[in-house]
């Protein structure tokens, strides 16, 4: 199926999506903040760069898109206009992201990935579960949290 823009305005499209300081993520930065926790922003001296860290409590926190990183939801549909090249493109994301949690948790870091389906589209649990459980996890010594969608 070709898409149905030209590929000036696709090109403009994609541009425009970011990589860092999505409206996920300031969700849940707003959300913890309320709840007293300070923390780093994408800090690049830990691999894979995680969106939060919480160096007093040896955790992070990764706010990964559905599509971008491939989580099988509702959001998340293989694009139907150069199948090959999104295949590769989302494999390669989740390569690097079992890759840099690997290395967290091999370096005693803590890590908790929030997907988006947990805070948008019809399986949402919503802003203040997310943010009360991170807060939760944040206080004890699990190692590890996955937040996704009701389904």
């Amino acid at each position: 199926m070709a898409d149905v823009v030209d590929p000036a305005t696709r090109s403009r499209m994609m541009s425009g999506i970011r990589g860092k300081d999505t409206r996920p993520e300031m969700l849940i930065r707003r959300g913890l903040h309320a709840r007293g926790f300070r923390y780093r922003l994408h800090c690049k001296d830990l691999p894979g760069k995680p969106d939060l860290c919480f160096p007093k409590h040896r955790a992070v926190i990764f706010v990964h898109g559905c599509f971008w990183h491939g989580h099988e939801c509702h959001l998340f549909k293989w694009p139907q206009t150069r199948p090959e090249f999104w295949r590769e493109k989302i494999g390669r994301n989740r390569e690097v992201d079992q890759r840099a949690t690997g290395l967290l948790e091999a370096n005693g870091w803590r890590v908790a990935i929030v997907w988006e389906c947990a805070l948008k589209g019809r399986e949402e649990i919503g802003l203040d579960v997310v943010s009360g459980r991170l807060s939760e996890w944040l206080m004890s010594n699990v190692a590890r949290l996955d937040m996704r969608g009701q389904g």
